[in-house]
């Protein structure tokens, strides 16, 4: 469980810092990816698509 809470997090900070190329090939525009804007500064949280990499990566995991 630890395990899949520590790659979860670590799949957060990598695509929040990939946003702006994952953004020009079509990643965070799935329900559940939150963009929240203060101010100037923008927080952007790829859940959804953090659950569907999580998804894809522990089937390919599974079939392996």
């Amino acid at each position: 469980m630890l395990k899949w809470l520590l790659v979860t997090v670590l799949a957060l900070l990598l695509f929040s810092g990939l946003q702006p190329l994952l953004r020009r090939l079509g990643w965070g525009r799935l329900p559940g990816d939150v963009e929240l804007k203060i101010g100037k500064r923008s927080l952007w949280l790829p859940l959804g698509s953090t659950l569907l990499l999580s998804f894809l990566v522990g089937l390919i995991a599974r079939l392996i």
